[in-house]
């Protein structure tokens, strides 16, 4: 029983509202702030209450960061700059820490640290904390709701930033499909259209996202993306000379692409149109892999651990979605519009395609143990919840590219509809030839007296040759079969793709993980006249039942300290609850547990003082967090007082 191939206005159609979907969705899903590097402390800390005002205020980062002159900002309790807006660079090593000078003489009261600065693999962070020098206070400083990177200007930076991956593979994918699996190709109209809109695709999206630079990293204004300081500024950064550098390449793109549909389509020679191909395959080779090298030095293999191995290796891993993916693009293209695309072409991709897969499972399990770096991160951060997304999707998709290659296989069993379809025509043409020539010289004739009549045979030729190729496209089923196997795997390269880019924009699972360990982890060491804080993930269960605990225990030592609890959503945003518990025990001693009965303070703020801590060690803090009648849980944590 023969089957038809899916109409393709309305499978492109489908394709295109999948991906708009699902591409809105994760980056709707998406934390606003797409940070990679993380602040891992402060001093004073989160919740401080000290007794007299520091000289300065210090803040930790797990990776580099660029900081400006307002890149911290401390805000008194009326919202008065309080610092003297002079960065200092106090790193050391692999500490990573930057402070800020405070005025002299200031007033007791809480007091707000707001900081944003652009981590080293180009995603801009920011956060808000305060600490109090003698007592809390009322403060008039509102903490900002938004965050770096988000709003409409991290939206537009992030759809943006989808084009350009998918314009690259396009372009890179689609011009080694035509060189090296299907020459024939370079003459075929929409092979044609469809790489030089890849061109086009990823040309805009660069330039977008170099006019949306500064707002995405600074103001978050959609009317700053014209503002010539912020561009000057922006161009002077590491990421700014990446992008510049991706123009200048795809100029030399444009070339190729040129040269490829101009020069070596027109060739007759197979001598000269060999050497064309060795060069611009080698050229082009050298140009992708440049604009591939724009993402490598300017994200995220260019920082973190092993920078100068994960470079190349993400170059190659590029390259390879690339050749995939782009040249899956082309091949369906070329499925739809140009049914006569020989089975040998079609056998060729499929093994670059298994090359390509090769090379993306090498490499993408070194990437994953490089941004991971644990179990526990896999399944506990959203990086690696995402990855394991990605880890699906390539599976399906890899069992579809195998569904292809079967229909491949089975294709080159069987006599090209191209072949008999040109036989049939001539011997048409060679019977009917005579008569065809009298009617057209009589509808010729009929056009140039009726241009009425002229536009109605013009629409009928056209239906004519649309019926055409409909019948060419659906006379051979196992044709049928690997155009719908081929826009079926396109789909799924399309939502993984979208996940990809969201993954390229999330905080890796190893940094999440280290900075928790920095500001949070089991047993810090309790520094005399430093508060001991402590964030303990919890989930109730129940309908807004997630969130966290920040515990800060002041001055972190024998005898009375002051206890404050700010209980927050994922969002970082405070919640309130009913009721939040307390328990201390030292095990070591048989000593607790020593209940602690916090006070509301405001929305997501509980306090307690006189905290009696009888004698040093290793104690367990109990939190037991309640957020209705009926779900509670209690989270505990080991740390060092004393």
């Amino acid at each position: 029983m023969t089957t038809t191939a899916p109409r393709l206005g309305t499978a492109l159609a489908r394709l295109l509202i999948l991906a708009a979907a699902l591409l809105g969705t994760l980056l709707a899903g998406a934390a606003p702030a797409s940070a990679h590097a993380a602040l891992t402390g402060s001093d004073p800390k989160d919740g401080a209450v000290v007794a007299t005002a520091p000289k300065e205020v210090n803040l930790t980062f797990s990776e580099q960061v660029a900081m400006s002159p307002d890149s911290i900002r401390v805000l008194d309790p009326a919202g008065r700059r309080a610092d003297t807006g002079e960065i200092r660079d106090l790193c050391s090593g692999s500490i990573v820490r930057y402070g800020v000078g405070l005025r002299a003489g200031l007033p007791d009261g809480t007091y707000t640290v707001a900081w944003q600065t652009v981590s080293a693999d180009s995603h801009p962070i920011s956060g808000a904390f305060t600490f109090s020098i003698g007592a809390p206070s009322t403060t008039s400083v509102a903490l900002p709701d938004r965050t770096a990177g988000g709003g409409l200007v991290g939206a537009l930076y992030g759809i943006a930033r989808y084009v350009s991956y998918a314009g690259f593979a396009v372009l890179v994918g689609g011009g080694a499909f035509v060189l090296a699996c299907w020459p024939r190709g370079a003459s075929v109209r929409p092979v044609q259209q469809t790489v030089v809109r890849g061109w086009l695709a990823l040309t805009g999206a660069t330039l977008a996202m170099l006019l949306l630079r500064s707002p995405y990293t600074g103001s978050g204004e959609l009317s700053d993306a014209f503002d010539l300081a912020g561009l000057k500024a922006v161009l002077e950064t590491k990421t700014g000379a990446a992008l510049t550098s991706r123009l200048l390449l795809l100029g030399a793109a444009a070339l190729f692409v040129a040269v490829l549909f101009g020069a070596y389509a027109r060739r007759t020679d197979p001598k000269e149109k060999k050497d064309l191909s060795f060069g611009l395959g080698l050229g082009g080779t050298v140009v992708a892999a440049g604009i591939a090298g724009t993402w490598a030095l300017a994200e995220h293999a260019s920082t973190g651990l092993q920078p100068g191995i994960a470079m190349p290796v993400d170059i190659v891993h590029l390259l390879a979605v690339a050749a995939w993916l782009g040249g899956l693009t082309v091949l369906l293209v070329s499925l739809y519009k140009a049914p006569s695309v020989e089975r040998s072409a079609v056998e060729r991709f499929s093994k670059v395609a298994f090359g390509a897969v090769a090379v993306l499972a090498a490499t993408g399990i070194y990437q994953s143990w490089r941004q991971v770096g644990s179990w526990s991160a896999l399944t506990g951060t959203r990086y690696g919840q995402l990855l394991l997304v990605k880890i699906g999707l390539m599976c399906v998709l890899i069992g579809i590219a195998w569904i292809s290659r079967r229909w491949t296989q089975r294709l080159a069993d069987t006599k090209p509809t191209g072949e008999t379809g040109e036989g049939e025509e001539a011997g048409e043409a060679g019977e009917g030839g005579e008569a065809e020539e009298g009617e057209e010289a009589e509808q010729n004739g009929a056009e140039a007296a009726d241009p009425e009549r002229a536009a109605q045979l013009a629409r009928q030729r056209a239906a004519v040759a649309t019926a055409r190729r409909k019948r060419e496209r659906d006379a051979d089923p196992e044709r049928a079969g690997l155009r719908r196997s081929v826009l079926t795997e396109a789909a799924v390269a399309v939502v993984l793709l979208a996940v990809t880019t969201v993954l390229t924009s999330t905080e890796p699972g190893r940094t999440e993980e280290e900075a928790a360990r920095g500001s949070a982890a089991s047993g810090p060491a309790a520094v005399p006249d430093r508060p001991v804080d402590i964030r303990l993930p919890f989930d109730t269960g129940g309908v807004d039942g997630k969130g966290v605990v920040r515990l800060s225990l002041d001055p972190g030592r024998t005898g009375a300290n002051a206890l404050h609890l700010f209980v927050e959503r994922p969002n970082g945003k405070p919640l309130d609850v009913p009721e939040i518990k307390v328990a201390f025990t030292l095990e070591a001693k048989n000593v607790g547990p020593l209940p602690v009965a916090p006070d509301r303070i405001q929305t997501g703020h509980w306090s307690a003082s006189g905290v009696q801590i009888p004698m040093p060690g290793e104690w367990r803090i109990q939190v037991t967090v309640r957020t209705s009648d009926i779900d509670q849980t209690t989270i505990e944590k080991n740390v060092k007082i004393g």
